[in-house]
């Protein structure tokens, strides 16, 4: 994987720059779902060889999720570029899924986000946000320690192994 430095490409840095500048974040709408749908089968398709088949989030009920209010895109430059899906369960918000448009990728959309996510949980008066990813995801079981979860632990769900991993949020950790 090659690492792009800001004085190798400087245009591209400052498309990133700009769009976490002109980022907004929102419930996703009905409208949205076919664009969820393309985001979704572009971030996810590089792992369908390791995995052996489409990776949830890839056949994911979007419409239901939306309908639900579940959903939320990050927006730049009236484009969505990413999404998440979370809701609350007891004492938890479940983190279900976040994709990032591969093209902006590294732009902070990701990150914001997951902060999105925690935020919410925090107002929900929700004491962790807890996550799954599947144990051929590599990169994410780097990520994710990196934003302060907790491997809880690993098992397997129908034809999918998976690693959940868990944040205890203070409510004063913004």
């Amino acid at each position: 994987m090659r690492v792009l430095r800001r004085r190798q490409q400087p245009h591209l840095w400052r498309r990133l720059d700009l769009a976490r500048l002109l980022m907004q974040l929102r419930p996703a709408t009905p409208a949205d779902a076919p664009v969820i749908r393309h985001i979704a089968r572009a971030a996810y398709t590089q792992y369908i060889a390791a995995i052996g088949r489409e990776p949830a989030p890839m056949v994911a009920d979007f419409e239901g999720q939306i309908a639900d209010g579940s959903v939320h895109v990050a927006e730049g430059d009236g484009r969505v570029t990413g999404f998440i899906v979370f809701f609350g369960q007891q004492d938890t918000m479940m983190l279900e899924n976040v994709a990032v448009d591969p093209a902006f990728a590294g732009a902070g959309i990701g990150k914001a986000l997951i902060d999105l996510c925690e935020n919410a949980a925090r107002a929900a008066g929700k004491a962790s946000v807890t996550l799954y990813t599947n144990v051929a995801m590599t990169a994410n079981q780097s990520l994710y320690p990196h934003l302060g979860y907790e491997e809880t632990h690993r098992q397997t769900d129908g034809a999918f192994q998976r690693v959940y991993y868990r944040k205890s949020l203070d409510r004063s950790d913004q």
